[in-house]
């Protein structure tokens, strides 16, 4: 289950939040509690992907495109906050119904420096 790293710095004027399990990471930004970016980083280190939701531009995926993790999401994100789970599940679900169309941006999924482990 995702749990929240806590520390994280926030990237004004939005508050950024980190939550993490095994398979996971899940980098969140908010403004005003309203989510407006999203990493949903997937898979082992050596083909790590993300998928990624940014209000402004859409979707894209970086990395290669990787198995379903739709009910592997559903199972981890049950500890989320309510607000974030919704938000984050209704585009998750969102962007499996339009996968097919969004090409990734790069082979490889680079973190920024505050998101390495």
């Amino acid at each position: 289950m995702l749990k929240e790293i806590l520390g994280v710095a926030d990237d004004p004027p939005a508050k950024r939040r980190w939550f993490h399990d095994e398979f996971f990471d899940l980098f969140v930004w908010q403004n005003g509690g309203e989510v407006t970016l999203f990493q949903l980083c997937y898979g082992a280190d050596a083909v790590e992907r993300a998928l990624v939701w940014d209000k402004a531009r859409g979707f894209f995926h970086d990395g290669p495109q990787g198995e379903d993790v739709i009910s592997r999401f559903e199972d981890a994100a049950a500890a989320l906050p309510d607000d974030i789970r919704q938000e984050i599940r209704q585009k998750v679900h969102e962007y499996a119904g339009t996968r097919k169309s969004i090409t990734a941006r790069r082979k490889r999924f680079r973190r920024a420096s505050w998101q390495k482990k």
